[in-house]
């Protein structure tokens, strides 16, 4: 049976007090274009804001300086263009030698040539944690990936799959489905070897799914404010953060649900109002994990 996600379902990684640089989480986020900066920045600041040591942000030059300007804890790679393409996967693939988890899409954009750079560099990272945000997803089938946490909402997951050579009739059904728990099974079958290659899926909504190879979970914290441009960036930051920590990928995504949408509720309730933005959401981690029991 599904299960709703409660404040005792949530367990933060543990931290060794003798431990050095580096060792809590070593996060490299790929993503970013000259249309997109604030995505991958979100992404960044979240992941670091979750108690990992050290996040990478590698982007196209132009954002990445931008990216320095706004948030100087960020250490940033400046890849040479305008944005990705096949070219860039052997830079990245060195990147990803260092790194603890992988998170890829956050503003990447949808070229061609990009599209072909996510699938291989999620191909080429098969052994590697990740979370897959964002227009990766759109970019990729659920055979090109494992040992991964794929964030989409419902446009997203209609994109993948189609990409997965899924029947237009079945994804019609599944995204259609009023019910909530239906839906959510609905996908776990369909996904079902996805599931078996150490993946999870969770599905970003009113009602957020998370859909492991053993269980579903149903987070219900957060609010209509929280259809802002840059909250799912910052969810897939903080997925990120706590998987570079715990190697867990079902306690990661609990834990990020439930931290993204108790912050959306607590900003609600500060701000009076749907005023609040993703900037802020990133802002307020730290007061949520700080005091976390």
């Amino acid at each position: 049976m599904p299960k709703i996600i409660s404040k005792k379902d949530v367990r933060l990684p543990k931290r060794n007090s003798e431990s050095h640089k580096g060792q809590n989480g070593n996060v490299l986020v790929v993503g970013g274009s000259e249309e997109y900066v604030g995505a991958v920045a979100l992404a960044g600041i979240a992941a670091l804001r979750s108690g990992a040591d050290l996040v990478n942000v590698a982007s196209p030059e132009k954002t990445a300086w931008a990216i320095n300007c706004l948030y100087p804890d960020l250490i940033t790679t400046k890849i040479k263009g305008k944005f990705f393409t096949e070219e860039n996967c052997s830079q990245i693939k060195k990147l990803m030698l260092k790194l603890d988890v992988l998170l890829i899409g956050n503003g990447i954009g949808l070229k061609e040539e990009t599209k072909k750079f996510c699938k291989k560099t999620i191909k080429d990272s098969s052994g590697k944690l990740k979370v897959i945000d964002a227009d990766a997803i759109k970019s990729i089938s659920m055979h090109d990936c494992e040992n991964s946490i794929v964030t989409p909402h419902l446009k997203e997951l209609e994109y993948f799959l189609k990409n997965s050579n899924i029947g237009n009739a079945i994804i019609a059904k599944i995204i259609n489905e009023k019910s909530i728990e239906a839906k959510a099974i609905g996908i776990k079958k369909i996904v079902k070897k996805f599931l078996e290659k150490n993946n999870v899926i969770l599905v970003k909504g009113k009602i957020d799914c998370i859909i492991t190879k053993n269980n579903i979970y149903f987070n219900k914290t957060g609010n209509s404010g929280m259809t802002k441009g840059g909250t799912g960036d910052v969810l897939a930051g903080l997925c990120a953060g706590f998987l570079s920590q715990s190697r867990n990928l079902s306690q990661s995504s609990i834990n990020a649900a439930y931290f993204n949408g108790l912050i959306g509720d607590i900003l609600l309730k500060k701000k009076k109002g749907f005023t609040y933005l993703a900037s802020d959401m990133a802002e307020e981690i730290e007061k949520i994990c700080g005091k976390w029991d």
